[in-house]
């Protein structure tokens, strides 16, 4: 067998990580197979805008999928982790006509084929960019099995989806108030609209009655509106304005007569009490102006400019047409007052401008038997599992509160609407009232049409194309070849996990639930995983317009891929929940990244000290498979461990059973910081230093083969438990460790996760050696705290009262004096133990030996009397009868039951310790000697100082060192005393003085400790 190969010197993550991903990629390792036994484990990726680049939250969620994937792949689970993009319908408009208006053109100069053209063309240039840099991310994604929602699967998809809900009525067109974004002319749904709370103004007008009875007064934000009221609304149960209803005003500027009606939607404490009507711009108006049959003027053009009913405001914009009617209305004398007033402004997500209310002709889903299923999944199965479990009853509401879904935009990307007009019936236009068909293509249109309107019909396509939610709705099923009954459909759905923030649950999530639950009869995903968003340094949302997003691309050049998806996930402090991402803008770096990225380079450093003592032995030389499904490297004979060896399998193999039940419960923060502390401590720190005295040339030969081989073991089981979350340098490692040939296809992420081996736990082990651990560390701490330079050999005497803690320091003094330096090593009971257990064994040694003198006396005494006694006739019976009762009385008192025996005792101790004790001579107290001090449970450790450092030299430091803390101490002090200090400086200073003041106190106490200790 071929001798272990080292690794470099240093880890190059740069040249590691784009090596791998090229030999993943190319030999098709996580390539999903429909035929492949094993439980199927299937993740749809959330499809990335196409004209995107990768944010943090990309690199987040990712990362999360990722590490859930790779995790149950090992696990043996038929794994795929679907890719794909999303055509990005008015992200992409809005690239191209900033583009198109650059050169001074529109759209609509351009023509919807040359337009189109347009978008494809930028598609293949810009859709390289997110999944080149999801790529970069490592993820093990099925690259062959790739999507895009406009591609002809997933259009055909879409086309079939529509179709069937037009024909099961669940699809509609009408004319309703919608949410129109001016900036990307279009709707927009509720879910793409985002509630902003701004400074702004509440009006309030007179409206004069049309009797000249007197005027009515009403309040709104957004007074340009009022050119198209039909009414004026008061609440009926209003005692103020009973006695108005079914009068009329006047509106002011339009001189139109409208109605004062009663309706239980005007809220009575809101302004006057007196609200105006404007049905054809105001949501809760539309409602008003449906059941009140008022009239609908829409006053407002597509671009956010007012038309024709605007009278002499027509073509202003309606932000410029706002201040000249408020103008206006102030000169002819309706202003009644200006009012500041904070109040929410619907902002369109895309377009970024507030959104106008708008009556136009749209297509709708009806969502509410859709939504309903949803409910009864939920209800009865708890379909699908929310975890944490809280959003559940987050999404349940949104189900419960869902209107009608606006699915058509004004927009030319995108699937178009799959309706046709016969447009030759109105005059070859598309209008409110053209006839229409749905149907699966234009050859299928034509033919209905015709049978309609005869052979010289002439048709027109639905210029509108869908809502891109739409087809991202379809996307867990239209991936796997729905409306095909596809194998892979068959395997792989209902698919396993769906990972996403929590912003996006009614975006998509929803749209999912009930896509699935209509078209397919099961909900799309077991469970939904809700992660928290990433924040900036200060704990604020990142977003373009902050400006304060991190660019995961430059951490990832700077510290490498794995660092950067490491440090993700180890940040998840219990599902759901955000993370804080530290970063210095002005340098660009990241403390928490630079941090990982320090924990692969002791990883890969103790990697190598392992394969440089495994003296050229591979896998082959253990005498253990090498098979893919073998374990490369075995444990040696339990009957050959020592107790390191025993307490670090333990330690793995309760880590094993720690990360595997932390992954199955999606605690997979939990489990990334298990296997940091694991080893870089327990491993790294402990387990390596213990065993290197038993690596060197002249050790026990069993010794040393036994601590090579459990090495190996437990190096090879935490690069697989740890390959989920850095799976390029555990990649890297793992082929070196086996030897895999240069053209070896395996890869560690194929092979088997761990799985723990509960009889190698021994928890009482793992007790007693995290003691030894700490009291080698007290060591190390003391030896620094004396300023013991490092290769001095020390003496230590290590004092407790419990046994058993003696018996652990004991079995364990070899790890203390070759970890510690430690040369010579006393452990025994405290003295004052020791002194009193010496005293207690004198005074019942000199209480045993009185009593038998005694005993001996007594009873010759009673022989002599007996034998005396006996010789007198009569007198002599009557004692031996009176002596055997005496006898039998003493011991039923004195020595039958335990308590009687030990206080009669108890009493003759005592009797003889005052009398016959010798006393002990009082001896001259010795003078102290100089040593330092520190204690690990109730474990004394004392470590004596003379002939090891130099006392007085390392007092004088001390007291210098007390002497610049205590000057600091003062100065702080003075600060913070201060005033004008605490009240003018920003609180953050104060905060930053208060905590160097409480820092420089504990420092001087710790200082002064440390003198009293050599006083």
């Amino acid at each position: 067998m071929t001798a272990i190969t080292n690794l470099p010197s240093q880890y190059e993550p740069f040249t590691t990580e784009a090596k791998w991903q090229q030999f993943w990629e190319e030999n098709q390792i996580y390539k999903a197979d429909p035929n492949k036994g094993g439980k199927p484990y299937c993740i749809v990726i959330p499809p990335p805008n196409v004209t995107g680049s990768l944010h943090m939250g990309h690199a987040f969620d990712n990362s999360l999928i990722d590490v859930l994937v790779r995790y149950h792949r090992m696990k043996g689970r038929n794994a795929l982790y679907l890719p794909g993009t999303d055509h990005a319908s008015i992200a992409v408009h809005t690239v191209l006509e900033k583009q198109l208006k650059a050169e001074g053109k529109t759209r609509y100069e351009l023509g919807r084929d040359k337009f189109l053209e347009r978008a494809w063309q930028w598609k293949e240039e810009s859709k390289g960019t997110i999944v080149g840099q999801l790529r970069r991310l490592g993820v093990s994604v099925d690259w062959t099995r790739e999507r895009f929602t406009l591609d002809e699967g997933l259009s055909k998809a879409v086309s079939e989806a529509f179709n069937r809900l037009y024909e099961e009525e669940l699809i509609y067109r009408g004319k309703y108030l919608v949410n129109w974004c001016p900036e990307s002319q279009s709707a927009v749904s509720d879910l793409e609209v985002e509630a902003k709370e701004v400074n702004g103004n509440l009006w309030h007008f007179r409206y004069p009655l049309t009797d000249g009875s007197g005027n009515v007064e009403v309040a709104t934000t957004r007074p340009e509106t009022m050119l198209g009221d039909t009414a004026v609304a008061v609440n009926p149960s209003d005692e103020r304005y009973k006695n108005l209803i079914g009068k009329t005003v006047t509106l002011p500027i339009m001189n139109r007569e409208i109605p004062i009606i009663g309706d239980e939607l005007v809220d009575p404490t809101f302004g006057t009490g007196c609200v105006k009507v404007t049905p054809a711009h105001d949501p809760n108006d539309f409602e008003m102006g449906q059941r009140h049959n008022l009239l609908f003027i829409n006053i407002m053009n597509k671009d956010g400019t007012l038309n024709e009913n605007a009278g002499e405001f027509q073509g202003q914009d309606r932000f410029v047409a706002r201040k000249n009617v408020v103008a206006r209305l102030e000169t002819d004398g309706f202003l009644v007052k200006v009012e500041d007033y904070k109040h929410t402004v619907p902002y369109s997500d895309r377009g970024k401008v507030p959104v106008e209310p708008l009556l136009s002709t749209q297509w709708f889903v009806k969502i509410r038997p859709m939504a309903d299923r949803c409910l009864e999944f939920l209800e009865q199965k708890n379909s699908p599992r929310f975890v944490p479990q809280r959003w559940t009853k987050v999404y349940r509401d949104w189900l419960v509160k869902l209107k009608d879904w606006c699915i058509s935009r004004q927009l030319w990307w995108g699937h178009q609407i799959p309706a046709w007009y016969a447009v030759s019936e109105t005059g070859g236009e598309i209008t409110d009232n053209t006839p229409f068909v749905v149907a699966r293509n234009q050859a299928e249109a034509e033919e209905k049409l015709k049978s309609q309107f005869g052979e010289g019909v002439k048709i027109e396509r639905d210029p509108d194309v869908l809502d891109t939610w739409f087809s991202s709705g379809l996307w867990p099923f239209s991936t796997l070849g729905w409306p095909e009954q596809t194998q892979d459909l068959a395997t792989y759905y209902p698919t396993s996990t769906l990972v996403t923030g929590f912003d996006i649950i009614f975006f998509w999530v929803a749209r999912m639930t009930m896509m699935a639950g209509h078209f397919t009869g099961q909900m799309p995903f077991e469970d939904v995983y809700i992660h928290g968003l990433v924040l900036d340094e200060n704990g604020k949302k990142m977003s373009k317009s902050a400006g304060n997003g991190i660019d995961p691309l430059l951490l990832m050049d700077k510290y490498g891929t794995d660092a950067l998806r490491y440090t993700l996930i180890k940040e998840v402090v219990g599902a759901g929940q955000d993370i804080r991402l530290d970063y210095n803008r002005k340098s660009d770096e990241s403390p928490s990244v630079e941090a990982s990225r320090n924990f692969a380079n002791k990883l890969w450093n103790a990697a190598r000290f392992v394969m440089m003592n495994l003296d050229g032995l591979g896998t082959g030389d253990w005498g253990m498979g090498t098979g893919k499904d073998s374990p490369q490297f075995s444990i040696p004979n339990p009957q050959s461990l020592e107790l390191s060896d025993r307490w670090i399998l333990s330690r793995y193999n309760q880590v094993v059973q720690q990360t595997n039940n932390y992954m199955d419960n999606y605690g997979l923060g939990e489990a990334a910081k298990g296997l940091y502390d694991f080893i870089w401590g327990d491993f790294c720190d402990w387990y390596i230093e213990l065993v290197k005295s038993r690596l060197q040339k002249d050790a026990d030969p069993a010794s040393r083969r036994v601590a090579q081989q459990t090495l190996a073991y437990v190096l090879e089981g935490i690069l697989k438990l740890l390959n989920p979350f850095m799976p390029h340098i555990t990649e890297e490692i793992w082929h070196t460790l086996t030897q895999q040939a240069a053209d070896s296809k395996q890869s560690l992420s194929l092979q088997p996760y761990p799985e723990a081996k509960t009889n190698l736990i021994d928890s009482a082990l793992e007790e007693e050696f995290e003691l030894l651990i700490n009291t080698i560390r007290t060591i190390r701490n003391l030896r620094a705290e004396a300023d013991v330079k490092p290769g001095v050999k020390v003496t230590v005497n290590l004092q407790s009262d419990s046994e058993q803690e003696r018996q652990i320091l004991t079995a364990g003094q070899s790890y203390i004096k070759d970890l510690a330096k430690v040369e010579n090593l006393t452990i025994a009971a405290s003295e004052q133990q020791q002194q009193t257990s010496t005293n207690q064994t004198s005074r019942i040694g000199w209480a045993k030996i009185a009593a038998i003198i005694g005993a001996i006396y007594l009873f010759r005494i009673g022989l002599a009397i007996a034998d005396a006694i006996d010789d007198i006739p009569l007198i002599g019976t009557f004692f031996k009868i009176v002596g055997l009762g005496y006898t039998m009385w003493f011991i039923a008192r004195y020595l039958l039951s335990t308590e009687a025996r030990q206080k009669f005792f108890a009493k003759v101790i005592q009797t003889t310790n005052d009398k016959s004790l010798p006393q002990v001579e009082s001896q001259q107290p010795q003078e102290p000697e100089k040593a330092i001090a520190g204690v690990v449970g109730t474990i004394q450790v004392v470590l004596p100082l003379a002939g090891v450092v130099d006392i007085e030299a390392l007092r004088t430091k001390l007291e210098k060192s007390l002497n610049k803390v205590e000057a600091e101490v003062n100065s702080l002090s003075a600060r913070l005393s201060n005033s004008s200090f605490v009240d003018k400086a920003p609180a953050q200073v104060v905060q930053g003085a208060r905590d160097a003041l409480a820092e420089a106190q504990k420092q001087a106490e710790i200082l002064r400790d440390r003198l009293r200790q050599l006083a």
